[in-house]
C-alpha cells in the first residue's frame, strides 16, 4: 500500500480502536491486569489499629516513636506485543489476511494500555527478529507501532517462536504482559514458552483462516505454493491435510494454565478481546 493509503488505514484503526477502548476496554483492561506488587510511598507515625507488620523498626528505633511504612500499588505495567510476520500471515480466503487480523488485535491491546498510561513495546518476528521497538508511553509511539504492524516487510518467511520468546526473556528485564500473536505454525517451542510464562503474564493469540481448518469437499486439483517454504505442488484439495487443526495447541495452552484468544479472520477482533476479558475476570473471581 502507498503512503496515503497506509496513513488512512492507521487513522481509521486509531479512531475505531480508540472509541472501543474508551467505551468498552479501559476498565476491563485495568481489572484483569494488575500492577507489579507494591511501591514504597512514605512513613508515618503509628496510630491504634494499624497493622503491626507495617512497623518500620529502623525509623522507630532512631526516633524513639513508632512509625509504619505506607505503600501504594505499583499500577504501571509494561505490555509487550510479539507479532508473527512470517509469510503464512499473508494468507486470507475471505477478504482479510491473517496479518490484518493480527494488527487489529495488537492495536486493541496497545490502545488499551495507552488509556491506562502503561508502556508498550513491539517485537515483529519471522524465523528471525525482524524489528524490536522498546516499551514507551504515548500516542505517537502507539501509532508508529500500528504503522509497522500494517506495512512492515519482513526478510524471513518461516516462523521461529522459540527465538522470539528467548529474545524477549533476555531483553525485557521487568515483568509485564506479553501478548503473543501468531498462527503458531511452528514446533518445538514448548520450553521457551514455559520460561516466558514464568516471567510474563503470557497471552497466546491464535489467528487462523477458516480454510485452514475446513477444506472444501470438492475433487479439485489445484497448484498451491507454501508461502513460508516457496514450494509448489499439485494436489487434490479434497484430500488436503488439515495441518492447521488447533486441538493439540489449545490443549497445550490450557494445560499451561493460560487464558488464550482464538480468532478466525472472519470474526470480529473486538468480540474476541471482550470474550477474553470476561474469561479472565471469571477466573480471577474464583
Amino acid at each position: 500500500m502507498d503512503t496515503a493509503e497506509l496513513l488512512n488505514k492507521v487513522r481509521r484503526i486509531e479512531i475505531q480502536t480508540g472509541r472501543l477502548v474508551t467505551e468498552t476496554f479501559a476498565g476491563e483492561y485495568q481489572s484483569v491486569f494488575k500492577g507489579q506488587g507494591m511501591e514504597f510511598a512514605e512513613v508515618r507515625e503509628y496510630v491504634p489499629g494499624d497493622d503491626v507488620r507495617s512497623i518500620d523498626w529502623n525509623v522507630s528505633a532512631r526516633t524513639g516513636k513508632t512509625f509504619i511504612k505506607k505503600f501504594l500499588e505499583e499500577r504501571e505495567l509494561t505490555l509487550i506485543i510479539a507479532c508473527d510476520v512470517s509469510a503464512s500471515g499473508n494468507f486470507g480466503s475471505t477478504g482479510k489476511l491473517k496479518r490484518e487480523t493480527a494488527a487489529e488485535l495488537a492495536a486493541l491491546f496497545a490502545f488499551s494500555a495507552l488509556t491506562n498510561h502503561d508502556k508498550v513495546g513491539l517485537l515483529l518476528f519471522s524465523d528471525r527478529v525482524e524489528l524490536f521497538i522498546p516499551p514507551k508511553k504515548g500516542r505517537t509511539h502507539i501509532l508508529r507501532m500500528v504503522r509497522e504492524l500494517l506495512a512492515f516487510k519482513p526478510e524471513g518467511k518461516k516462523t521461529n517462536i522459540s527465538l522470539a520468546l528467548n529474545t524477549l526473556n533476555k531483553v525485557i528485564r521487568r515483568q509485564g504482559i506479553l501478548v503473543l500473536i501468531s498462527d503458531f505454525m511452528d514446533k518445538d517451542f514448548e520450553k521457551p514458552f514455559q520460561l516466558a510464562k514464568r516471567k510474563f503474564d503470557l497471552i497466546p493469540v491464535l489467528v487462523r483462516d477458516p480454510l485452514e481448518i475446513n477444506t472444501p469437499s470438492l475433487p479439485l486439483i489445484i497448484n498451491a505454493r507454501d508461502p513460508e517454504t516457496g514450494e509448489e505442488a499439485f494436489f487434490n484439495i479434497k484430500n488436503a491435510p488439515r495441518h492447521a487443526d488447533t486441538t493439540k495447541l489449545e490443549k497445550f495452552f490450557t494445560q499451561s494454565g493460560l487464558d488464550y484468544i482464538k480468532i478466525f479472520t472472519t470474526e470480529d477482533s473486538t468480540d474476541a478481546v471482550i470474550k477474553f476479558f470476561k474469561t479472565r475476570q471469571r477466573r480471577i473471581r474464583k
